[in-house]
């Protein structure tokens, strides 16, 4: 780590990359050391902005003075990356998706596993304030053992079909940060899963044979019954919302609106409505997220979530398509 901080290069100049190139620059102890991206004009735009410099994949690399690499190019791309990086000894933070498919998720969780080498999957609900309060809370016994999970992911609206089949549907792109969400609270892994789906928004979805409405429910270890239901259409808005039901109370995580003011007059009462989608409600969760990694390799401590929680999460996902296509039940081990 030079007198400048820690030195971060960054894959991908789009949403997510804009994401963490901004959060990178405002870190105090961190610095943006190069961009790199296939669409030359789009990291050329990034790097300007950010007054940072377009990089070649070998140049970051090869480059010693770069301590970690920030992944936030398409999905297809994860493998290869991550498999360099771990080969120079170059920390990663890596968006999800590790990869599309199970094998290769559980090599790449072995891989990271055995090189011991520092990795953080962003699950950045993990980092978001009210989330971890709940966790926190959760832990200290405010509800007494958990019973019951309610988990309540709704966007605005289905992202371009091409993404959606690029993604592999609903249960891989946003049920498994719930999925996540659901180990991160309980502690632990369901032994069965039970999930059902829908095509209510877009015909095209259901042409392309997937689902944008689903429901999901996980049994654990402990008797706790997780339910989670997430949609691809909210005309209200980014719809997050948590409960959790345990044997002496109740915790509750609301969505997050732009101000908490809510008028009352002869007609009722109205708030505002939740924030617009998930860059404005998980800002924080990524600034957070940020800080913790370069906390952790500041302090040499692990990091989490890891490899493993995402091939964890996704073995549930592809469980959850199993039950969905059959109409059963399905055990996980």
């Amino acid at each position: 780590m030079s007198g400048q901080g820690l030195q971060l290069a960054l894959f991908g100049a789009g949403r997510m990359g804009t994401i963490h190139a901004a959060n990178i620059v405002a870190h105090p102890r961190a610095a943006l050391a190069g961009i790199c991206d296939p669409d030359d004009g789009a990291a050329l735009a990034l790097a300007r902005a950010f007054r940072s410099r377009v990089r070649t994949t070998a140049d970051v690399f090869d480059d010693p003075a770069i301590d970690a690499v920030v992944i936030a190019s398409a999905a297809s791309t994860h493998p290869e990356l991550i498999d360099r990086a771990l080969a120079c000894g170059k920390a990663v933070f890596c968006e999800k998706p590790l990869a599309r498919d199970l094998g290769t998720v559980r090599s790449l969780a072995a891989a990271v596993e055995a090189s011991g080498i520092p990795f953080l999957l962003a699950f950045n609900r993990r980092f978001d304030p009210g989330f971890a309060s709940l966790a926190s809370r959760l832990r200290k016994g405010e509800a007494g053992a958990p019973e019951l999970v309610l988990l309540t992911s709704r966007d605005p609206g289905p992202p371009p079909l091409d993404y959606i089949l690029a993604s592999g549907g609903i249960l891989r792109e946003t049920t498994i940060h719930d999925i996540d969400m659901a180990r991160w609270l309980t502690g632990e892994e369901p032994n069965s899963v039970y999930a059902v789906g829908a095509a209510r928004t877009d015909p095209r979805i259901a042409a392309a044979g997937h689902v944008d409405t689903v429901m999901v429910t996980l049994t654990m270890p402990s008797g706790t019954l997780v339910s989670i239901n997430n949609s691809w259409r909210s005309a209200y808005g980014y719809d997050q919302r948590a409960e959790v039901h345990g044997a002496s109370g109740m915790l509750q995580l609301g969505n997050v609106l732009p101000t908490p003011v809510i008028a009352w007059n002869a007609g009722g009462g109205s708030s505002d409505r939740p924030q617009p989608f998930f860059l404005e409600r998980y800002a924080e969760a990524y600034r957070r997220e940020l800080d913790y990694f370069v906390s952790r390799l500041e302090e040499g401590g692990s990091l989490s979530p890891g490899a493993g929680d995402g091939l964890n999460a996704l073995q549930i996902a592809e469980a959850a398509e199993v039950s969905m296509r059959s109409g059963l039940s399905v055990r996980l081990s």
